[in-house]
């Protein structure tokens, strides 16, 4: 019998894969394709998890670059410019890579961590008791786990087994087609790498802009072949056969009222050239059934505005890998893998919430135009883009950890500069094994967590109080003085980490 069953080697399945054997506990992947697909699907990371990659040492393995990430002054929010150069502390990072490279990084840690990927494995039935899940495979195989994650995209054959309702709505409005392309030389600012088309004016790079017949997005990724993107609510009839250049050209001289000429991009494919029509906007009504679990877009699917479906799904994963591996060794204090749930549910719902505002707000008519004026006024402040920025990168989320123990308690930990004994160090880098953290500036708590020093590191650091770290980086306690309340300490070592041993 197997521990966990992972249904889906996407960059959440993965994710979770990786979290789970860090924190002792070898994952099985079921992926129903043979080969990782081709098709381009998302073109980078937006948000918290940016930063969280850097926690788990994945965020150089992506860029090549050991620095740190550091966050951008500016972005876009319902196709309006979003200045944070004069946002303190700003949230949003951002991480350009394309899924099928994230895929891969994902895909060799897990390797090394010595997870096992069975690739044509395909689910076709599954069944639970009290004590664990029988899977279904195609062509007649079964085997037994002891909790099952499905990862497997927002058409879940494991929620759909497990009969869990998916709620929401499904549009029509709506027509975007997004390809890879290339374009005169001289219609790129060399500078700026934005799109200069004669009759309409300069489309910037990396962000939507609105005209009164659609939507278009202009993407010049070093290296790779251009992007180009165009949504529209009115319009021809789309046919039955795929997405051409002819096709895109045509869509994109109806959202500028100036043609742009296309050619196909240079060099290998597979290029993209893809049509969608409407789209869909639900969540899970559970993310648990016994022992069945649901992960990513197998648990909410939105609009892609904005760039959250990976910073959502893979913080998911995060969350969840530490408490089921807690669960599946033993220690796990009751409720803790039901607060996966009552924790990242939220963060689902305010994802709905931005991009259904997003979507509102790139709508066609002379009422939204008028609206897009007032919010914009709004948008000028730093303190109104500070906390626009914080919802699009899920850092205004905060977890209820019980009794406050200080300011930071449930949320997300900032990253800096530790003076230890071994000299100075990020915190990112002690969090690299994913396990609970308890940096003492105090040198009297390391008594106080050694009966659970099998589960809690310990690090000793120049800094005033102390903090404990879950492993997905979130406060469990604070203490902002040299005399600590070690009852608190405690009670958050039970709360969160179990019993002392």
């Amino acid at each position: 019998m197997s521990d966990v069953v992972i249904v889906g080697a996407g960059p959440n399945g993965l994710m979770l894969a990786c979290e789970l054997a860090l924190a002792g506990v070898r994952p099985v992947v079921l992926e129903r394709l043979a080969e990782p697909g081709e098709q381009q699907r998302a073109n980078g990371l937006v948000g918290q998890v940016v930063r969280a990659l850097d926690r788990r040492g994945l965020y150089e393995r992506v860029t090549g670059d050991p620095a740190p990430p550091h966050p951008q002054p500016s972005y876009v929010f319902g196709a309006m410019p979003l200045d944070l150069r004069a946002v303190p502390d700003n949230p949003l990072y951002t991480l350009p890579v394309p899924q099928r490279r994230l895929e891969q990084v994902l895909a060799e840690r897990a390797t090394e961590l010595g997870v096992e990927v069975r690739r044509g494995h395909e689910v076709t039935g599954l069944a639970q008791n009290a004590d664990a899940v029988r899977v279904t495979l195609a062509g007649g195989a079964e085997m037994t786990t002891r909790y099952l994650v499905g990862a497997d995209g927002g058409h879940s054959a494991v929620r759909k087994l497990t009969g869990i309702g998916f709620p929401g709505v499904t549009t029509d409005r709506s027509v975007s087609r997004t390809a890879h392309v290339s374009v005169p030389a001289e219609m790129i600012d060399g500078r700026t790498g934005a799109l200069v088309v004669p009759g309409y004016g300069t489309i910037p790079p990396f962000q939507h802009t609105r005209t009164d017949h659609g939507l278009i997005a202009w993407a010049l990724f070093p290296g790779r072949p251009a992007m180009l993107s165009t949504t529209e609510w009115t319009g021809p009839e789309t046919p039955g056969e795929p997405l051409t250049l002819a096709e895109m050209s045509a869509s994109v001289t109806r959202v500028l009222g100036a043609g742009v000429p296309l050619s196909p991009p240079e060099g290998d494919g597979p290029h993209l050239l893809r049509r969608l029509t409407g789209g869909n906007t639900r969540l899970a009504d559970r993310y648990r059934d016994g022992r069945v679990l649901l992960l990513g877009d197998a648990a909410h699917v939105h609009s892609a505005i904005g760039g959250p479906g990976l910073n959502l799904g893979l913080q998911d994963a995060i969350n969840l890998g530490w408490k089921l591996a807690a669960q599946v060794r033993g220690w796990a204090p009751a409720g803790l893998l039901d607060s996966y749930e009552t924790e990242r549910r939220p963060a689902a719902e305010r994802v709905i919430l931005s991009t259904r505002a997003q979507a509102a707000l790139i709508a066609p008519g002379d009422d939204v135009t008028a609206l897009r004026a007032l919010v914009a006024e709004f948008l000028a402040a730093p303190d109104n883009a500070g906390h626009v920025a914080a919802l699009l990168a899920g850092a205004d989320i905060r977890y209820d950890m019980g009794r406050p123990g200080g300011p930071p308690v449930g949320c997300w930990a900032e990253d800096r500069t530790l003076h230890t004994d071994s000299g100075p160090v990020r915190l990112a880098e002690l969090t690299r094994a994913a396990r609970p953290l308890l940096l003492d500036g105090t040198g009297a708590l390391a008594t106080v967590a050694k009966p659970w020093r099998d589960r809690v590191d310990v690090v000793g650091a120049s800094m005033p109080g102390a903090l404990l770290l879950r492993p997905d980086c979130f406060v469990a306690w604070a203490a902002t003085s040299e005399h600590p309340d070690e009852g608190g300490l405690r009670e958050a070592l039970a709360r969160w980490f179990g019993a002392p041993s």
